[in-house]
């Protein structure tokens, strides 16, 4: 049962991985590699309880937080082109 959802998680990935090359725009691309990130969260969470080894789910939130900051980073290069670049209270922008 349990080797069917890790199945199931690589298939996902696979297929998130395919619209990270292919997508159409970069907003599309970086929405998958999130996706990937969090899909990557999960198979290191189901692998750790597989194996019977908890420390495995520390692994993952590590691998969250970390995926949660490189995407905002990459939204913010996206959008400003620039990482060095404060954001501002008073620009409305189009966020």
């Amino acid at each position: 049962m349990f080797s069917a959802a890790t199945l199931a998680i690589l298939i996902s990935m696979f297929l998130v991985l395919v619209r990270a090359l292919k997508g159409p725009t970069v907003y599309d691309r970086i929405l998958a590699v999130n996706c990937f990130g969090t899909l990557t969260v999960l198979l290191i969470s189901v692998y750790g309880f597989l194996t019977d080894r908890p420390e495995f789910l520390d692994i993952a939130l590590v691998y969250a937080l970390i995926s949660f900051i490189n995407i905002i980073a990459v939204s913010k290069f996206v959008r400003f082109k620039d990482l060095a670049q404060p954001l501002r209270d008073d620009d409305p922008g189009d966020i």
